[in-house]
């Protein structure tokens, strides 16, 4: 949050600790900025608390693709894949460079002054290997840079994996976040749990009213979607409390950001669609 007028921060923005590199002759920035306010929009950092326990063997075969890996908070720099199916496998970065607020970007909301973000939460590898000298003067380079899955199909780490979050900015602070659609709940391994809404993760684009938040789930299409990721629903929040109060599913999910105009005195919404199976087009919605 910066002052548009002078460009200073509007809270204090503080250098904090971070990881150290352990790969060999790099030197990585022993602090970071960390702005004080508002807080994060999605996790920032993975532990063993983060991990998924729906049931303690998920919970269990998490724990042994976790422990394959470099991990800690925000920061922690990549790590080098060694060759062997023993060896470690590169840093597990949360919510990852294809994980949290992405292209689809926020809605303001300049009565109140809310921001409303969605987000997913989509860990990611970053891997280093030895640099071949026939193709580069580098000791190491970038890996596969990959998504990382959890067990039997399922994302590593705990709900909700897409999210929208409102931040108040007059005061800096959450005001709440709320689940963005069903997420995996139903999948064989969960549906007799009985779960709430997940979160599912996808690019989803937000639109903000005088009177209403519109969220879209993103189609799978949409750039490095998580493995069952993407959805096909609009929904209607309720600004204050992000209570669902209206939901449409579509014939495939948004490719891009909501619209909004008016015509003859009557309000219409417009989202870009499209999927592998699906032709693009476009949507119009509005009130009888």
């Amino acid at each position: 949050m910066l002052d548009r007028v002078t460009g200073k921060p509007v809270w204090p923005i503080v250098e904090r600790p971070v990881p150290a590199s352990d790969v060999p002759g790099e030197r990585a920035s022993p602090t970071q900025p960390f702005p004080s306010k508002p807080p994060a929009f999605d996790r920032q950092g993975i532990t063993e608390d983060d991990l998924i326990d729906f049931t303690p063997q998920l919970r269990a075969e998490a724990l042994e693709i976790f422990k394959r890996y470099r991990t800690g908070p925000i920061f922690t720099p990549p790590s080098i894949e060694g060759p062997g199916p023993n060896d470690r496998k590169g840093t597990i970065e949360l919510p990852g460079s294809v994980g949290g607020a992405n292209w689809t970007g926020a809605a303001f909301d300049p009565e109140t002054g809310m921001l409303f973000v969605p987000s997913m939460t989509n860990p990611f590898v970053a891997n280093l290997i030895p640099g071949d000298p026939k193709e580069t003067n580098l000791r190491y380079r970038a890996s596969t840079r990959e998504l990382i899955s959890g067990p039997r199909g399922l994302p590593l780490v705990k709900p909700p994996y897409g999210r929208i979050t409102a931040l108040d900015l007059n005061r800096g602070e959450l005001k709440w976040m709320v689940p963005n659609g069903d997420g995996p709940r139903f999948h064989p391994e969960l549906n007799a749990l009985n779960l709430p809404p997940l979160g599912q993760a996808v690019r989803a684009a937000p639109l903000v009213t005088k009177s209403l938040l519109f969220v879209t789930e993103g189609d799978q299409i949409s750039t490095r979607t998580p493995t069952n990721g993407g959805g096909k629903k609009i929904r209607a929040y309720e600004k204050a409390t992000g209570k669902v109060v209206w939901e449409y599913a579509m014939d495939a999910g948004s490719t891009g950001t909501l619209m909004t105009y008016m015509h003859n005195g009557r309000q219409f919404i417009v989202i870009a669609i499209g999927g592998a199976t699906h032709p693009a087009e476009f949507l119009a919605f509005s009130l009888p």
